[in-house]
């Protein structure tokens, strides 16, 4: 199947009740630009506001305007829930979501109006978002699951195109392998994500997702029987020699991720000379 172009600023109708506009900040690690979702007609919700940035404010206003009621934002990186502060003083919207960590890569004003725990519903009157707790990414990321459509907001726990990346201390692959599992005992149609196209077959996806992260993590264990002990930029080419050294930084993270749930998994020791297996 050929998906059309991602173009920044553009409001894509994805059903009659879901629109896209995806903001102007592509990367490295956003893909086309963070994705934002609106919901609803007379009465509309957001989801990921996105980055500060004045057109993408504005585009979002122009589609929605005073009907805007709600914003709910993911998480609280940077490129997710900044763009709140803008909108809620235009429209007087309430904002949902979870507070911040404090691991310096965090949105450290973002204040939402309503705490959002595990299973909540946010009754939009025409329509129901469900807060669904799925910790890995950012320990507060929520996915929102738009009830009787089976469509689930992902925000960065499911990308299209591409693997999320998990920087510890906040980030916590543990939780994000037991979160993906999550979804698999959900009844879902299809995933929009927070960067990239929408996603059907979602459960064949995170199956995917899943036996990615397996297959990396034997190669962590494997690239011990070259070097052990080892550090995390000795690990870092022998794990991931199959992804370009430009993303080896990014990748670092990750793998920091992998031997801390692999030492949780008493497969691995962290000692003064680096990792060793356990």
């Amino acid at each position: 199947m050929v998906m059309n172009a991602i173009v920044p600023g553009m409001l894509v109708e994805l059903t009659p009740l879901v629109r896209r506009i995806t903001a102007p900040n592509p990367g490295m690690m956003t893909g086309p630009g963070t994705n934002t979702y609106l919901i609803g007609e007379s009465e509309i919700a957001v989801i990921d506001p996105g980055p500060e940035i004045d057109s993408h404010r504005d585009a979002i206003l122009a589609a929605a305007g005073k009907r805007l009621h709600w914003i709910l934002c993911t998480h609280t990186h940077l490129d997710h829930s900044p763009g709140a502060r803008a909108l809620r003083h235009a429209t007087g919207a309430q904002v949902l979501g979870r507070s911040a960590p404090q691991d310096g890569r965090q949105d450290p004003d973002f204040a939402p109006d309503r705490m959002l725990e595990h299973g909540e519903i946010v009754d939009c009157g025409a329509f129901r978002l469900r807060a669904v707790h799925t910790p890995g990414h950012a320990s507060n990321h929520l996915c929102y699951l738009l009830d009787g459509y089976g469509l689930l907001f992902t925000g960065d726990h499911v990308m299209q195109g591409s693997t999320v990346v998990i920087s510890p201390p906040d980030g916590d692959m543990g939780a994000y392998l037991r979160s993906l599992e999550l979804l698999l005992r959900m009844d879902l149609k299809d995933i929009a994500p927070g960067h990239g196209h929408v996603i059907p077959d979602p459960h064949d996806e995170v199956r995917k997702i899943i036996a990615h992260r397996l297959k990396r993590e034997r190669k962590v264990l494997d690239a011990f029987a070259r070097r052990n002990p080892a550090t995390l930029d000795e690990l870092v080419p022998l794990v991931y020699d199959d992804v370009s050294p430009r993303l080896h930084q990014p990748a670092r993270r990750s793998l920091h991720a992998h031997l801390i749930k692999l030492a949780a998994d008493a497969r691995v020791v962290e000692t003064a000379d680096g990792w060793k297996l356990n």
